[in-house]
């Protein structure tokens, strides 16, 4: 296996995110700090106390764990949503398996969108997320695609191209888009083949890197990527049929700090509207 030597190049927008500031406000938070005032007059109290509370409502802010294949259609989607509610969304970027992680390490995301239905259920069992708000918000495809609009990628025969030297996809250890890469490329009998060209990237945003950059001259991406590039970048591609691996069914999940969070659970409806559906589904995803 290679490991090719720019693998450090990474977006670094979910550090910042995470690290820069963790604190946030909680309606639960406010209604105690409500509470513990006095006022001159029971009316007058419970009108500042509804006042204050609106307020802390409407200027709320967001922390959300996103997975790299969904950040096209969620910068979009967190501008919709700011703008019909006030509410203002910080988004930290990852792979799933390291979003995971940070998550049970304490990091303070109020939602998670995972690239799996694994990782949510799994936050769930641990006592980290509340089981009865997830769902599946997208279900995701995979392409193999060749950044050089030139080069035939038909089918599953472009990977066996004598020119072809380096395959990315992305760890499958961290990114439910590597596993099921692996498990495409298991259905095909190629995996023992082509083992010696494949570089791993440790996400699906690296993975696509590598290809963009000419460092791969094919990978095993997100379908979404690709549909987000302009035409003159959009090389060539190939629809993996998605009987060679298993459905890439994305879930989301209100994490247990977010739980009374009318922000939180505001979002994660404004997600289930129509209109969004209609913006995930014209990203490359599957709705269902």
């Amino acid at each position: 296996m290679q490991t090719p030597s720019d693998s450090s190049n990474i977006s670094r927008c979910d550090s910042k995110a995470l690290l820069s500031d963790a604190r946030y406000l909680t309606i639960h938070g406010m209604m105690q700090r409500i509470s513990s005032l006095s006022f001159c007059g029971s009316r007058i109290g419970l009108f500042i106390s509804a006042y204050l509370l609106c307020g802390a409502v409407a200027s709320e802010e967001l922390l959300i764990a996103v997975a790299y294949n969904f950040s096209g259609p969620m910068a979009e989607l967190a501008k919709r949503f700011e703008a019909q509610t006030g509410h203002n969304i910080q988004v930290a970027y990852g792979s799933s398996g390291r979003l995971f992680a940070q998550i049970r390490s304490g990091a303070p995301f109020q939602v998670f969108l995972s690239a799996d239905q694994d990782k949510p259920a799994r936050l769930a069992e641990l006592g980290l997320a509340d089981s009865a708000s997830r769902f599946t918000y997208a279900s995701g495809e995979l392409v193999l695609w060749s950044a050089d609009s030139s080069r035939e990628v038909r089918d599953s025969n472009a990977l066996l191209s004598s020119d072809v030297h380096r395959i990315a996809l992305a760890n499958p250890r961290f990114a439910p888009y590597g596993t099921a890469a692996a498990e495409a490329l298991d259905e095909l009998g190629l995996s023992a083949q082509l083992s010696g060209k494949i570089v791993q990237g440790e996400n699906i945003a690296q993975t696509f890197q590598f290809v963009e950059s000419r460092n791969a001259q094919l990978g095993l991406v997100a379908r979404s990527q690709v549909l987000n590039l302009t035409e003159t970048r959009a090389g060539a591609f190939w629809v993996v049929p998605d009987h060679l691996y298993r459905p890439i069914r994305q879930d989301a999940v209100l994490l247990n700090r977010a739980i009374g969070c009318q922000a939180c659970s505001e979002f994660l409806r404004f997600l289930r509207e129509d209109a969004q559906r209609a913006l995930i589904s014209a990203s490359g995803y599957r709705v269902d």
